[in-house]
């Protein structure tokens, strides 16, 4: 799919349609077997250097589809779909580490689970771990002047309080420093920012989030460059991370009305993150449309125009857990889930959820307080979201 095309245009046409024989699927068929036989012996002996199917950890012809989709939206040389936007992350991280010093300079501001895996997992197996505002420019530069890493990692826009590092100026930091940047980019999606074409090495996407969108779907997928394709790809071989053909079907099949639904999304979050601001049971609210948003210039020179993301966050005025309990369980449509990006609006309370294992003090340290709730508005009426949303909030 030629590059020149809309990104709108590439998610319903990119990847599919392969010709097989005299005929050509319209959309990419569910390949389920696990391994593959050919007529002639040297064929199959090609097929494993030339990504023919061989056998299917080492490739898919329904993930191999979904992988140069999403490798078209994110402009990359190619991607990987893995099982979990978990194990997307740790196996970017572990391609980006190879043949550099096992130091990962991360956002301070980043999901619990990925906090965790840092500190539980990573350095207690050797890996050194050294968390900076990335928002503070001259302290992350002279971090990584201490510390030296081999990888950096941050997300586009923080989970939950929504905050933008200087992707940009984070990337050129990164590469002249000989780092390996890593993004997770999966609030904004490819149609507010590709971090690729800023300089950042991976980006890392949770399928299960906007890019399915139907909450249907567990998955991730790593995005990357043509010099770290081979070592990732090597790496998947190995250690097996792969998404199954059922989901990559289903997320192809998202995929192609993600831009609108993301489009839709979008322009309900800015309207309803601006009727949060006015309504007296709120104390506070953390999009990225605020013109006083602390990282606006990070945002004006990164984002697509007019696109902020459809995650608002905001504080519920003297409420503590018992009052935020209350709020959600009087909610009759919003959904009181544990995920986001699905077409319907969902809310979570990031205590209890997405950042549970964190220490109330850690969690101090960050700023995400008792009251705090993180909304992923869908594709509902916006009327409709703000009367279930008012009513609660006054119960």
């Amino acid at each position: 799919m030629e590059k020149k095309m809309k990104l709108e245009t590439r998610a319903v046409h990119a990847g599919d349609r392969k010709r097989t024989g005299t005929w050509v699927p319209v959309t990419t068929p569910i390949h389920t077997a696990t391994s593959y036989f050919y007529d002639n012996m040297a064929d199959l002996d090609r097929a494993f250097d030339d990504g023919s199917p061989s056998y299917s950890r080492h490739g898919n012809p329904t993930n191999e589809a979904l992988e140069e989709l999403i490798a078209s939206l994110e402009g990359g040389a190619g991607a990987l779909a893995c099982a979990s936007g978990m194990s997307a992350l740790n196996i970017a991280l572990m391609a980006a580490l190879m043949d550099r010093r096992r130091v990962i300079l991360a956002a301070s501001a980043l999901y619990g689970a990925t906090i965790n895996m840092l500190m539980k997992v990573l350095e207690p197996s050797g890996i050194e771990i050294v968390f900076v505002d990335f928002a503070d420019e001259e302290a992350t530069k002279a971090a990584i002047a201490e510390h030296r890493p081999g990888a950096m990692l941050m997300e586009t826009i923080s989970n939950p309080l929504l905050r933008v590092a200087p992707l940009d100026r984070i990337a050129t930091m990164a590469n002249d420093a000989g780092a390996q940047l890593v993004v997770d980019s999966t609030f904004s999606t490819p149609m507010i920012t590709r971090p690729l074409e800023f300089g950042a090495h991976f980006v890392v996407h949770s399928l299960t989030k906007y890019l399915s969108g139907h909450g249907d779907v567990l998955g991730g997928a790593v995005i990357t460059t043509a010099e770290n394709l081979g070592p990732l790809r090597s790496l998947a071989k190995s250690l097996g991370p792969l998404l199954g053909p059922f989901e990559a079907y289903l997320t192809m099949r998202g995929i192609k009305s993600f831009p609108v639904r993301m489009e839709r999304q979008c322009a309900n979050a800015c309207k309803i993150a601006s009727w949060l601001a006015a309504h007296p049971a709120v104390e506070r609210v953390y999009f990225p449309a605020d013109p006083k948003h602390p990282d606006a210039a990070n945002i004006k020179r990164t984002f697509a125009p007019g696109l902020y993301g459809a995650m608002v966050s905001f504080e519920i005025k003297g409420a503590e857990r018992e009052g935020v309990f209350r709020f959600m369980n009087a909610l009759e449509m919003i959904v009181p889930g544990t995920s986001l990006g699905d077409v319907q609006t969902m809310v979570l309370y990031p205590v209890m959820a997405s950042h549970r294992d964190l220490s109330p003090k850690h969690r101090a340290r960050l700023g995400i307080h008792d009251n705090l709730i993180r909304m992923s508005v869908g594709i509902e009426a916006m009327e409709d979201i703000i009367t279930d949303l008012d009513r609660a909030l006054r119960s």
